[in-house]
């Protein structure tokens, strides 16, 4: 019988002033955090997507690569004027991006991080989030690819040396997005130009496959786009930017959601019930759901399938953020105000306040969320906070300067199921029953009380959300409930009108 993997141990990467340090994660042993590996001066740090590397940037342009298991470093590279470096997903290459004084000058180097070996180099003026990284790949870094001047150029991943071996041309491609895992498919952006819309197209990465995108979509009104696709590469989700409303109900423009299937079962616009920008939207990790934060505030929270049919409303309240679970069962809400749910229960297991976080993530295990307000976001109150998954505080620490705070990457698949979340699901769902039990049990006493007359106890009137608001604003004015019942003062005062009226009767009873 072939004995289990044991799980991964959970770690969290530290950087601040000084440098970085990495912790043992959760559980804590009396509470607190031990230090894993200590302090190694540096200016920036980034793990790869699959968490086997960490790179380190130091100030004095030495790059070094450590073994993420180990925490040992296996390769170190001396860059002079080095200004950025990336990682691949699984950490097979490193990107550098040095000064250049001409268009002679390759400044964009790709490295081997096993042999640290030159296999590519390319000049490119400058960096902008389009460009950075030069070369994007897959997250199973089976596709590369790299835009350029109405063109997306594609490479052998397993030998970039060979250059390029195929090019997709997309005339005024201005930014694109390689599907995650599997890497099959590409979507390009061209935007608005002499009257003619904007258009986002998804085209198969195989050079065969190409002569037709799979799906398109056109937009008018549209300054930018965010190109998000789920895991499977069979939909793409399109948050489309305006720089102006036109309605002038907002100052940062407007934004709409779009969806696109890779089969061409669906291309439009996602359903939302609510008018309003849309704050945030993020997949699964099935690749099977997505969620969506939209709406002016307070603004409301939607999951929807694959078929952008909506499964569950979260309500409203102050969001702007959600992150899902990676063991899919329950996901929070951001920032100051929280809410963690369980999404396939459609129970809600808590709610907490992280105030002015900047960062927030779930522990690839799923059973911890960490938040994070950090420098230079932030100058003040920087620190650290981690929650169980049900929103209840689990660690804090405080720090005079922080700059980065991650979890290791790990895939959730390496972890079981988590025994606390699925406890506190089952906890939830006995307690509602013996609620329900016990109100069935009261209703049948009630029942015996009152009589044969079912007439006697009739159901509330409905009353919608504006009416509710308005008897809040009541209840503060004159002291009565939005239930309808009255305050203590109220009631104090009532009583002491009801004994002068019945002085006052009683006095004019007895003079006539």
């Amino acid at each position: 019988m072939a004995v289990a993997d044991p799980e991964p141990s959970l770690d969290i990467l530290v950087r601040g002033p000084e440098g970085f340090t990495i912790w043992n994660g959760p559980p804590f042993s009396n509470s607190e955090p031990s230090v894993k590996l200590d302090k190694i001066p540096c200016a920036s740090t980034k793990f790869s997507e699959d968490g086997s590397k960490l790179m380190v940037m130091r100030s004095d342009s030495l790059i070094s690569i450590y073994d993420s298991k180990n925490l040992v470093e296996i390769r170190s590279l001396q860059i002079p004027n080095v200004l950025a470096a990336s990682i691949s997903p699984c950490g097979t290459y490193i990107q550098t991006f040095q000064k250049s004084t001409s268009p002679q000058d390759k400044n964009v180097v790709v490295w081997r991080t096993d042999t640290g070996e030159s296999v590519y180099q390319v000049f490119q003026k400058n960096m902008t989030k389009a460009t950075w990284p030069s070369i994007r790949f897959s997250s199973d870094e089976a596709v590369a690819c790299r835009l350029a001047t109405n063109e997306a150029q594609f490479f052998d991943p397993k030998d970039l040396s060979k250059g390029i071996v195929h090019r997709l041309r997309v005339p005024g491609i201005a930014a694109f997005e390689l599907s995650k895992t599997p890497g099959t498919y590409v979507a390009a952006f061209v935007p608005e130009s002499k009257g003619m819309p904007a258009i986002v197209q998804i085209f198969a990465c195989a050079k065969e496959l190409q002569s037709q995108p799979v799906a398109r979509k056109s937009f008018f009104r549209c300054s930018s786009v965010q190109l998000n696709w789920n895991c499977g590469s069979t939909g793409l989700l399109v948050v489309v930017q305006s720089d102006v409303d036109k309605t002038n109900q907002s100052y940062y423009g407007e934004s709409k959601l779009n969806y696109l299937t890779t089969d061409g079962s669906y291309e439009g616009l996602v359903p939302l019930r609510k008018e309003g920008p849309v704050h945030d939207v993020q997949w699964s990790y099935s690749g099977k759901e997505f969620a969506v934060v939209y709406g002016f505030m307070p603004a409301m929270a939607t999951i929807f399938d694959k078929k952008c049919n909506p499964l569950l409303e979260l309500g409203t309240g102050p969001y702007n953020t959600v992150r899902w679970n990676p063991k899919g069962k329950c996901f929070g809400n951001l920032p100051g105000d929280m809410a963690f749910w369980d999404y396939s229960e459609k129970k809600k297991l808590g709610t907490t306040k992280a105030e002015l976080s900047v960062t927030s993530e779930w522990s690839p295990d799923g059973q911890y969320f960490m938040t994070a307000t950090t420098a230079p976001r932030l100058q003040v109150d920087n620190g650290i906070k981690i929650f169980h998954h049900n929103g209840s505080l689990l660690f804090k620490r405080m720090f005079d300067k922080l700059f980065q705070v991650d979890w290791k990457p790990e895939s959730p698949d390496k972890f079981g199921d988590s025994q606390e979340v699925l406890k506190s699901v089952d906890s939830l769902k006995l307690e509602e029953t013996a609620k329900q039990g016990k109100g069935s049990k009261a209703a049948q006493a009630s029942s015996k009380a009152v009589g044969p007359n079912p007439s006697a106890q009739k159901p509330a009137a409905y009353r919608p959300p504006h009416a509710k608001a308005a008897a809040v604003v009541q209840a503060e004015l004159f002291g009565i409930s939005p239930a309808g019942e009255l305050s203590k003062n109220a009631l104090k005062n009532k009583k002491k009108k009801e004994k002068q009226r019945e002085k006052k009767a009683a006095e004019g009873a007895s003079g006539t």
